[in-house]
């Protein structure tokens, strides 16, 4: 398999978790076993566009136990004799491979998987800056030894923030940061804005006015609730990402006597 993988440096491995179960998308090249027309292949491909049930191949990481996954889309781009080129966009955890097989099952001639490429994950594609190959990234690597020049890092490096693009953002006030940095839960207090598709029980991202991402954090209740909140915890930290002391400390420890 070729294609997008995000690489995460330092303290940035941090977020990880927040993009690993965002959505992928592939270009892939399937290989039927035998002869099937062009319109029965586009009209199943339709089909499989809902969620649909996967059991992971034999060779595969994670346990062998039927479950769903979301295919949002496939587009279909051309046939060879007996390759199929198409587009697939699904939910993080879809095994193509499998879902050649399927393909192949159902068309009555049998498939597998020749090429993947992958073209998306989460908020990285192919078509944007960030995006370099290998040997790209040793060129520059290799300058930077030479000349020590932070400027030709900016050219391959992003910050962390640009990983969570897609994921639904909480901004609080200036006076709030360094008590979440020490681990404290959001309260409504300290939140400024959100975004309006926030649901009960998901990740978030908690931001400062200037868009510095603090923490991680799991919502405990939804955008239209929050708005109505006067006091009372909005969201429970998952992960600080932000140091101690990068803002200053308003709040005061207490002690238990």
């Amino acid at each position: 398999m070729t294609g997008v993988l995000p690489i995460a440096l330092g303290d940035s491995t941090k977020i990880i978790q927040a993009f690993l179960h965002s959505g992928k998308e592939y270009v892939c090249v399937m290989k039927l076993h035998g002869d099937a027309k062009e319109d029965s292949i586009k009209k199943l491909m339709i089909e499989f566009e809902d969620e649909i049930y996967q059991k992971p191949p034999i060779r595969s990481s994670v346990k062998r136990q039927l479950r769903t996954r979301r295919i949002y889309y496939i587009d279909f781009i051309e046939k060879v004799e007996r390759n199929v080129l198409f587009k697939v966009g699904c939910e993080a955890g879809t095994y193509i491979r499998k879902l050649c097989y399927d393909l192949g099952e159902i068309l009555g001639c049998g498939a597998h998987m020749q090429e993947l490429r992958r073209t998306r994950a989460g908020p990285f594609n192919e078509s944007q800056n960030s995006f370099i190959s290998l040997y790209e990234l040793f060129y520059w690597f290799s300058e930077w030894k030479e000349r020590k020049d932070p400027d030709i890092l900016r050219k391959i490096i992003q910050p962390m923030e640009f990983a969570l693009e897609l994921i639904p953002k909480i901004v609080v006030r200036d006076s709030t940061v360094d008590a979440l940095c020490h681990g404290a839960n959001l309260t409504a207090p300290g939140v400024l804005s959100i975004d309006s598709i926030i649901k009960k029980d998901s990740i978030v991202a908690i931001l400062t006015l200037k868009g510095e991402a603090i923490a991680l954090a799991r919502s405990l209740h939804s955008s239209e609730n929050i708005l109505e909140m006067d006091h009372g915890s909005v969201a429970t930290l998952q992960r600080v990402l932000m140091p101690r002391g990068t803002y200053p400390r308003v709040w005061r420890k207490t002690s238990k006597k």
